[in-house]
């Protein structure tokens, strides 16, 4: 693609190193332009490659200038990216045809550089020693806390005090409140042998971390291990049926197969189990500069898993008003076959 438009600041990033939350960044041909204002220009000549930066205080107007000038017939966007208000000033003054084309950038980044998935190996390494030490104040100090107090602890252990930017923000669910797949924190207190879920991760140079742990809450043996033991009995059966599909989507998954392959090795073995009306979300989705990026590994996706990309696979049976299960890993495809990062 010769000729787009990027707005999001994950995209532009990815085109040239830097980004900030006021650009406009223009591939014309052979020629890149990165727009914005005084508050960012002097780092944007820093740090962006290969790109022209243009200082203005009216970034549309720069934008319509340099679009005239090089008389570019056809401009390819993304319209997930655009306010229509944006859209409308944009284009109103130019003869160029804006050609809509959704979500291009990320399925451009859809495949990562060997360099990109060491990144993302560090980040998944930083997020994991964080739910260690988040474990470690569980184990110590989580009893009769509520979730909004663990929640609060989740952000400080996983951050490790501030060192990392989040991915996205962590769910903290105890028993009932797991069953809700994107549960908020409330007041419900966590007490002995309750069943805990925890959804989080950190951010590694931009690229993104993601990870769910489910565990039984002994503070005697507190972890975030893949190996739990429940007390109660329910708990174990579900838990062990989340775990076994996980495997065998891990076990199973190759370069070569559709991505709706994939979502059935963990569907199956849910839906065997008797439970598949209660896996109620996909399986994976991709990870990248994003924390939501593609392959969407779904029922429908008939998307080609290749080597080096990377995405989750998260199975889950969640149990209305009693209990919700949720184990997932990041994983790579190096090699024709599934690595965890």
């Amino acid at each position: 693609m010769k000729n787009y438009i990027l707005l999001n600041e994950n995209a532009v990033y990815y085109e040239c190193g830097f980004s900030c939350d006021n650009v406009i960044y223009l591939k014309l041909g052979s020629e890149n332009y990165y727009i914005t204002d005084a508050r960012y220009s002097t780092e944007a000549k820093e740090y962006a490659k290969n790109a022209m930066v243009v200082e203005s205080s009216d970034l549309i107007k720069s934008a319509q200038e340099i679009i005239s000038k090089t008389k570019i017939k056809k401009l390819n966007f993304d319209p997930n990216d655009f306010k229509l208000s944006f859209y409308e000033k944009l284009t109103a003054d130019l003869k160029t045809d804006f050609i809509a084309k959704e979500n291009f950038s990320k399925l451009k980044r859809a495949v990562k550089t060997d360099k990109e998935i060491e990144i993302l190996r560090k980040a998944s390494q930083i997020g994991k020693a964080g739910f260690k030490q988040l474990a470690k104040y569980i184990k110590k100090n989580g009893y009769n806390l509520s979730e909004k107090q663990l929640h609060f602890k989740a952000i400080e252990k996983m951050s490790n005090f501030g060192k990392y930017e989040l991915s996205f923000d962590p769910i903290v669910a105890i028993n009932e409140n797991a069953a809700k797949p994107h549960a908020l924190p409330t007041n419900k207190k966590l007490k002995l042998n309750n069943l805990i879920l925890v959804d989080a991760g950190v951010k590694y140079k931009r690229y993104c971390s993601d990870r769910t742990c489910t565990a039984n809450a002994n503070f005697e043996k507190f972890n975030f291990n893949r190996e739990q033991k429940f007390k109660n009995k329910k708990h174990q059966k579900i838990y062990d049926v989340v775990y076994k599909a996980q495997l065998n989507a891990i076990e199973k998954a190759r370069v070569g197969m559709k991505a709706s392959k994939v979502d059935q090795l963990t569907r199956d073995i849910i839906t065997k189990a008797g439970f598949g009306e209660y896996f109620v979300h996909s399986t994976g989705h991709g990870v990248g500069l994003d924390i939501h990026e593609f392959p969407t590994i779904n029922s429908k996706s008939d998307v080609i898993i290749e080597e080096n990309m990377v995405f989750t696979i998260e199975p889950g049976i969640y149990l209305p008003d009693e209990f919700g299960v949720r184990i997932e890993d990041t994983v790579v495809m190096k090699n024709g076959r599934v690595e965890i990062l």
